[in-house]
C-alpha cells in the first residue's frame, strides 16, 4: 500500500489538533512547526479536510482547526479517503472492462489482492487518531527523557 505525503501530512495534523484540542482552535502555522510540514502544503492539506468534513475552521486572530468529530471517532482510514480519494476495490480486471477476457494470473489472483486490500482497510479503519495521538505523547515523553540524560 502506498500512502502519499499529503495522507501523511493529514494524518499527522490530525494527530496534533487531537492532542492541542482545547478552547482555541490550533492554528496551522502552529501544527506545521510542530509537526515538521511545509506551511503553505498544510494549508492546502486542513483544506481538502475541512472540505471533507473532518475538520472545521475559525477566522481571526485566534483561529484555526478543530476536528470536526471526536478523535475516537476519526479513523486513519477517514483521512486517506479525504486526501487521496476512496480506496481502490479489487475486481481483479486491472481498470478493463469486465468485457475482456483476464489473464489467467489475473483470474488466480484477483481474489487474492482483494483480501489484501480488504485486510488493510479493516485495519486502516480500527485505527483511530486518538490512539495514534496516545502513542505520540508517549514518543515525545521518551524524547524529552532522553534529553535530560
Amino acid at each position: 500500500m502506498k500512502v502519499s505525503l499529503r495522507s501523511t501530512y493529514g494524518i499527522m495534523a490530525a494527530v496534533d489538533l487531537a492532542m492541542h484540542s482545547g478552547l482555541l482552535p490550533v492554528q496551522a502555522k502552529s501544527i506545521a512547526k510542530r509537526q515538521g510540514i511545509p506551511a503553505r502544503f498544510l494549508e492546502q492539506v486542513l483544506h481538502a479536510m475541512k472540505k471533507a468534513g473532518l475538520v472545521s475552521s475559525q477566522r481571526g486572530a485566534q483561529g484555526g482547526y478543530v476536528l470536526s468529530k471526536k478523535p475516537t471517532e476519526l479513523s486513519i482510514a477517514e483521512v486517506l479517503e479525504a486526501l487521496d480519494g476512496p480506496f481502490l476495490t479489487g475486481n481483479g480486471s486491472n481498470g478493463r472492462p469486465p468485457f475482456q477476457r483476464m489473464t489467467k494470473s489475473e483470474l488466480l489472483l484477483a481474489k487474492v489482492w482483494e483480501r489484501v486490500q480488504e485486510a488493510e482497510r479493516h485495519v486502516l479503519e480500527a485505527i483511530t487518531i486518538d490512539e495514534l495521538a496516545g502513542k505520540q505523547r508517549v514518543l515525545d515523553q521518551q524524547r524529552t527523557l532522553m534529553y535530560h540524560i
